[in-house]
């Protein structure tokens, strides 16, 4: 740890979220640079990834402000995400303005043997002195504005025309903390109890889910470590319901991990699960998952498009296609989506999921039911992908299908219902 900075300073909280900002910005998500973070005091922790996510939400707008404040792009990534951690910083704490630019100028002496402290210390000057000039400008910018990429508006005005500013309006925001309870020990009912012994405010949601009125760390829900509840967001928890298993199905759920959906399958039926995932580190994710709640499914790794490599011959009852996608529904929870995502990503997605898709239909019994299911608002994985695969497969009948858009209650997802009839 720098001499310079005491642990629990905003200059090293700044610091994190320069480094981990850099490493966004070099196209590893923000999930992966997290271990970044290990062993750093909670309020270190805390303090950073605040700056981080409210830097990455509001990247169009940052990404503006530096347009202007600065001549020519920093070649160096963690000086330039120190610079997008401190204006945002600036934005959202006003009070505080004198502390945020001395804090960052120390900051920024630790990062490339401080050769840029007077570059910083002068960029964050120059946004206090311009301030209500640049904010004037950037309400004529819809990048800056809407704190999205401009591909992605288009996409959304083109689908959406009536609701586009909602779902960018829901995207910017933080997302509500949403839990499922497990039927197998208690009912909403008792939880609701339980949190109110706790002082946590919250209401009952869906068939089986908890909204808190504030989030909390999972750490201080009662009983999650004994497996009474899980976080999963209510829109999420839709695919249990529409896939409807009973006792005795054989079940596939494919692309499963981290396994919350693995999860609320099993706590609905006494069913024979087999859950799938092509990387081994996330399918250990969902035996962590089961392991909490005392469930019990089959684990195996393998690309749910190539089945010859782990199934055994034996057809399901009902399979949960959760696809690959650009997981545009749930970017308020994941802001690195904005920065890391291009619109040629969409076709490749959409080309993964018609593989998939006609990899696992001949799995599926005649009768049996598959949910096809992704956390994406653009028609081309959903909708649209399911209407080309019902072109292909004349064996294929659409029971019905629900798109999610991301608002108050939940994050966006699309849901197909597809029965094989031959």
């Amino acid at each position: 740890m720098p001499a310079a900075l005491a642990p629990d300073s905003l200059g090293w909280s700044l610091l994190l979220a320069a480094r981990l900002l850099a490493r966004v910005d070099g196209g590893q998500s923000l999930t992966e640079a997290l271990v970044l973070l290990e062993g750093q005091i909670p309020a270190a922790r805390a303090a950073a990834l605040d700056v981080v996510y409210g830097s990455l939400r509001q990247f169009g707008r940052l990404e503006f402000l530096l347009g202007r404040l600065m001549t020519k792009p920093l070649s160096h990534r963690e000086t330039d995400g120190l610079l997008r951690a401190a204006l945002y910083r600036l934005e959202s704490r006003p009070e505080a303005v004198h502390t945020v630019v001395d804090q960052a100028v120390k900051a920024s002496g630790e990062l490339a043997s401080g050769v840029f402290k007077g570059l910083v210390n002068g960029v964050l000057r120059s946004y206090l002195r311009q301030c209500e000039s640049l904010l004037s400008a950037l309400a004529n910018d819809e990048v800056a504005r809407y704190q999205h990429p401009r591909w992605w508006l288009e996409r959304l005005r083109r689908g959406y025309p009536q609701q586009w500013e909602e779902i960018v309006a829901a995207d910017n925001a933080p997302p509500p903390m949403s839990l499922r309870v497990n039927r197998r020990k208690g009912t909403v009912a008792d939880y609701l109890e339980s949190l109110a012994s706790a002082s946590m405010s919250a209401q009952a949601v869906g068939d089986w889910g908890v909204r808190l009125e504030h989030p909390v760390p999972v750490d201080a829900l009662p009983g999650f470590f004994e497996g009474r509840v899980s976080v999963q967001d209510l829109g999420a928890q839709r695919a249990a319901a529409l896939l409807a298993p009973a006792n005795g199905m054989r079940v596939l759920d494919a692309c499963a991990a981290p396994g919350g959906k693995t999860a609320h399958l099993l706590e609905s039926a006494d069913i024979d699960l087999l859950a799938l995932d092509v990387d081994a580190a996330r399918a250990r994710r969902i035996g962590d998952t089961l392991r909490r709640l005392e469930l019990t499914a089959k684990l195996a790794v393998g690309d749910a498009a190539q089945p010859a490599d782990w199934w055994d011959g034996q057809v399901f009852d009902a399979i949960l296609a959760d696809v690959p996608c650009s997981a545009s529904g749930v970017v308020r929870r994941h802001p690195d989506i904005k920065s890391l995502r291009r619109e040629s990503d969409i076709r490749k997605f959409a080309r993964t999921q018609a593989l998939i898709l006609d990899a696992l239909w001949p799995l599926l019994k005649p009768g049996g039911r598959m949910v096809y299911a992704t956390c994406s608002v653009f028609a081309e994985e959903n909708a649209g992908q399911i209407d080309a695969f019902l072109v292909r497969e004349s064996g294929a009948r659409r029971i019905s299908q629900e798109q999610w858009l991301p608002c108050a209650a939940s994050d966006g997802f699309y849901y197909a219902v597809l029965e094989k009839i031959a």
